[in-house]
């Protein structure tokens, strides 16, 4: 029972970091653990080193900064609530301070793959903040006096309950300030490439074929879109993580939570991150599922595709320079070949394929780790916030990379451009409704055959040059509303 009229000690005006050598011992329920002396974290961390390093894989620093604001949201409340004493809550803030201001990440070691509830990781939060409070009272680290990591860190929490709400906290944080206006950036400089060539004829493609003709611009318009959507999407889905699990401790039920804690942490945790969090109607659904998290990292799915598609395009409308397709020219930002000199490759277009990839990849290990909300609990949430957080920043460092160093320096070569609409042949589907489809048809295969022009071809085949010119107009073809024979302005 926590005294909150303890009377309190002076507080140290101390530089973060342990001037210490060798070991030291701390301890848990289990028993007795060497730690390392220069370090913060205590028994927990210490076991959890020991019995999961495995691989290179860390859990992200941002789960911890959030962390640090779920800590110190509960020390407000707490403190305010008269469970813990003014000095004690305030100490355990300043401290949370310098968690979320990342001071502390040297003492987050601990690795993706441990405790499926993020048990672990929440300890590691827990023994950090009592040890560097201690040490700013003049304390003896690993005493767990006068601030323990479970009474008075953790208090009226669990980690079923605050790690989800860190990964709400970490993984809205990371899309709404990077990814999502990362989209927005390159989708805003694909609309400025769309309406800069608005009327800039070319022949379209379906089935990787030729087809009739349309703008650069209206081309260009529809990656336009696809990132609208794309956004929207990633948006909505982001939204969701507002819901956040704080005040369900152990199995949604609130146990050894005050009445209304929940609410009262994430009114704090929405005023001290600006975003408007609020603790989720159902305790229940927020702890033994994960569904918002797996629905929020299957918007970054949805972007990937879009995104994945729009930089395949890119690298085969500029594919070349003299056997390709080369419609469109891009920076030369390095060379491309260690053998052969002169070569520049579409570095930005393939790099961004590889990310989508890695995205795409990733939402398979989200959703099996969403499967698997079992009973009161989805003990995998590690894999789940590892992989949203690694998808959300890849995503939006490719983005800004894609446009910066491909989009934003792309130009036109409107030689190759005016070259395929001399020679193309499907603009003969303007002839098709006055000659009709058969006559259309053998005009094609005629200039095809021989190696003429459409126009060629379609006088050899009886078709008048003044009907010619009248009807088969490319600028507007590209514009069926214009009349025949008036040539869009």
């Amino acid at each position: 029972m926590t005294d909150a009229s303890e009377q309190a000690p002076k507080i140290l005006d101390l530089p973060i970091g342990l001037d210490a050598t060798g070991m030291r011992k701390e301890f848990d329920s289990l028993g007795t653990v060497e730690v390392p002396a220069n370090r913060y974290w205590g028994a927990q961390t210490q076991r959890s080193l020991e019995h999961f390093n495995i691989g290179h894989d860390r859990m992200p620093k941002e789960v911890y900064h959030a962390y640090g604001y779920v800590k110190k949201a509960a020390a407000v409340v707490n403190t305010a609530a008269g469970r813990l004493p003014e000095w004690k809550g305030q100490l355990i803030e300043r401290v949370c301070d310098e968690v979320i201001s990342g001071a502390l990440d040297e003492d987050f070691p601990l690795y993706v793959y441990q405790t499926g509830s993020g048990t672990q990781s929440n300890m590691n939060v827990n023994e950090v903040v009592s040890n560097r409070c201690i040490q700013l009272v003049g304390g003896t680290l690993g005493s767990q006096e006068p601030v323990h990591p479970n009474d008075h860190v953790n208090m009226g929490q669990s980690s079923n309950d605050t790690f989800p709400t860190a990964m709400h906290i970490a993984a809205y944080t990371m899309a709404t300030e990077k990814t999502i206006p990362a989209l927005r950036r390159l989708r805003d400089a694909l609309e400025q490439k769309s309406r800069r060539w608005a009327d800039v004829v070319k022949i379209g493609r379906t089935h990787l074929e030729d087809a009739v003709p349309l703008t650069v611009g209206q081309e260009w318009s529809g990656y336009v879109g696809a990132l609208d959507d794309a956004i929207a999407e990633a948006e909505h889905a982001t939204h969701g993580l507002l819901k956040v699990a704080m005040g369900g401790t152990a199995v949604g039920t609130g146990l050894n939570a005050p009445a209304g804690f929940g609410e009262e942490v994430a009114a704090q945790l929405a005023s001290m991150t600006g975003y408007p969090f609020a603790t989720a109607e159902n305790k229940f659904t927020a702890q033994g599922t994960l569904d918002r998290m797996v629905r929020a990292h299957a918007g970054l799915k949805a972007a990937a595709v879009s995104l994945f598609k729009i930089a395949n395009d890119m690298r085969l409308l500029g594919s070349g320079p003299r056997t390709g397709i080369h419609e469109l020219i891009f920076p030369s930002n390095e060379p491309g070949s260690s053998i052969m000199p002169g070569k520049v490759n579409p570095t930005q277009a393939e790099a961004m394929l590889m990310v989508a990839i890695q995205v795409i990849a990733s939402d398979v290990a989200v959703t099996m780790g969403g499967n698997e909300g079992n009973f009161e609990l989805n003990a995998f949430r590690p894999i789940l916030i590892d992989n949203y957080l690694h998808s959300a920043l890849i995503m939006a460092d490719m983005c800004d990379h894609f446009r910066e160093f491909m989009i934003e320096g792309a130009k036109l070569n409107e030689a190759k451009l005016k070259e395929n609409i001399d020679r193309s042949v499907m603009m003969v589907t303007a002839l098709s409704p006055i000659i009709g489809y058969d006559k259309a048809a053998a005009i094609s295969y005629y200039a095809i055959d021989h190696d003429l022009t459409l126009k060629e071809a379609a006088l050899a085949k009886g078709v008048s040059e003044e009907l010619y010119d009248k009807v088969v107009i490319p600028i507007n073809l590209t514009h069926p509303g214009v009349p025949s024979g008036t040539e869009k302005s």
